[in-house]
């Protein structure tokens, strides 16, 4: 089986973020693979054992995101792909994503892509349903189970708590939800193959794209953090006077009720 992995480089939100004149501050900021998408490195894994094949993790960004795809590999990824934006773009949006990966795709014989459920940095969820689309490819999103006999595949998604049951065929592209598996840490001797594992960077040229084909369709108009929480009130006195106090702070104070 050829198999794919869509993953990208996040900031961890578990560190410190500083946002400064509208942008988040690079320098000091935490990177990770985006925490979705490794459900879908290590569904891919398990995939690959059970029906061969190989796994390929593709990312589109700067040169630094080579550090979380060679994670990937540790994971036990056989191969992976940069597509480095760097020098060509100074922003992009989903748009951009799924134009580059539907023009990295085109040449490519393909039975599935994995994808992470949504990005914690932006968290639209566009972007593996849209490539699916270009690419004229069934999908499934948010799953939590995958079972594949053949060219047959069972899968379970999530929507809102309950599990909702898909049978569908391969060539397929799906996103990852908490849920489907646990993913593994990097070993030490993981870490040592990575090393030596292809990684294969692309440049938009590569892609015979134009810059002109890549404008976004949105436009990030601020980034703030949320305001912090202020501390909270202790009601003292008889559960009555309580109530009465509670019902005037939300009338008056909190303007809710």
């Amino acid at each position: 089986m050829n198999i794919y992995v869509l993953l990208k480089k996040t900031f961890d939100t578990e560190e410190k973020i500083v946002v400064s004149n509208g942008q988040i501050e690079d320098d000091g900021a935490e990177f990770i693979i985006n925490p979705y998408d490794e459900y879908a490195v290590e569904e891919a894994i398990k995939q690959r054992d059970a029906h061969g094949g190989e796994v390929t993790v593709v990312t589109v960004g700067d040169e630094d995101s080579e550090k979380q795809l060679r994670t990937a590999l540790a994971m036990g990824a056989d191969k992976a792909v940069l597509i480095n934006t760097e020098d060509d773009l100074e922003e992009g949006d989903q748009f951009t994503t799924t134009k580059i990966l539907e023009a990295f795709f085109e040449d490519k014989e393909v039975d599935l892509i994995l994808a992470g459920n949504v990005a914690i940095d932006e968290a639209s969820g566009q972007v593996g349903p849209r490539l699916a689309e270009r690419l004229g490819m069934p999908y499934v999103t948010t799953i939590t189970s995958l079972e594949i006999d053949g060219d047959t595949v069972n899968v379970e998604k999530d929507v809102e708590g309950d599990v909702e049951k898909v049978l569908t065929s391969l060539p397929l592209l799906v996103t990852c939800q908490q849920g489907l598996n646990d993913p593994r840490y990097p070993s030490l001797p993981g870490i040592m193959k990575a090393k030596k594992k292809p990684l294969e960077e692309l440049e938009i040229d590569d892609l015979d794209l134009d810059e002109d084909e890549l404008e976004p369709k949105t436009k990030t108009v601020d980034i703030f953090l949320p305001p912090e929480k202020e501390a909270g009130r202790v009601l003292e006195g008889e559960v009555e006077d309580q109530v009465k106090e509670l019902v005037s702070l939300l009338k008056n104070e909190s303007k809710v009720l």
